[in-house]
């Protein structure tokens, strides 16, 4: 695959209208927004914290954060998802900034945050490897990266490839804890940890039985 995200960014900004429906995207059920309002609370250092949400999508998790009081900064390729990110909090009264940009380079300039978050993104990266060098660059000292990812069968919606030659990306399908914890390491100073996700099925909205986890560290 190259380097143009132009057709990735399509597939996303046709995705946007429905993307919510997925249980674990709208955060539309009480059980499942709670459950994942807690694990954002037990992931992150206590706060208030400035917070970038890369490939933010349609800000759900963005919204959890402002509500706990964090600064969010989110950040997605495709233009829809950022407009649905920005109604979702301005109709909740909730600030956030939200900016149209590749999440291998997120354009926040000189900006540093007290955590970085992105949730089922790297599978999606030309380059992930150097998507977290960049992300781990942006962090404060003391700063915490959280990375809620897996391993899934599909590629894309319905087993179809989001887009053409994305069966050639790095981590396509995803990405297991041990490789993604190899990757981390040498870029932070403290521990690299790692928590099993696939079993509460409160998170997704039904049970799973693909990998999935968070990954946490501190720089």
């Amino acid at each position: 695959m190259t380097d143009d995200r132009t057709p990735i960014a399509a597939y996303w900004d046709a995705a946007a209208a429905s993307f919510d429906d997925e249980p674990d995207h709208g955060l539309r059920a009480a059980p499942t927004r709670a459950a994942w309002a807690a694990a954002l609370r037990s992931w992150l250092p206590a706060g208030p914290l400035d917070v970038l949400d890369v490939g933010c999508g349609t800000g759900s998790l963005s919204l959890l954060l402002a509500e706990e009081g964090h600064r969010v900064t989110g950040v997605d390729l495709a233009p829809r998802m950022v407009g649905r990110a920005r109604a979702k909090l301005a109709a909740a009264g909730r600030a956030g900034r939200f900016l149209v940009g590749d999440a291998m380079e997120p354009p926040t300039g000189e900006a540093r945050f007290g955590a970085v978050l992105c949730r089922h993104l790297v599978w999606t990266l030309p380059d992930p490897e150097a998507a977290l060098r960049g992300w781990v660059a942006r962090l404060r000292p003391g700063g915490r990266l959280v990375m809620v990812e897996g391993r899934w069968r599909e590629a894309g919606e319905r087993g179809v490839p989001y887009a053409a030659g994305a069966e050639t990306l790095p981590w396509s399908g995803g990405v297991g804890a041990g490789e993604l914890a190899a990757a981390v390491r040498p870029l932070v100073r403290g521990e690299v940890r790692v928590e099993r996700l696939d079993g509460r099925a409160e998170l997704w909205g039904a049970p799973v039985d693909d990998e999935r986890y968070v990954l946490t560290a501190d720089v």
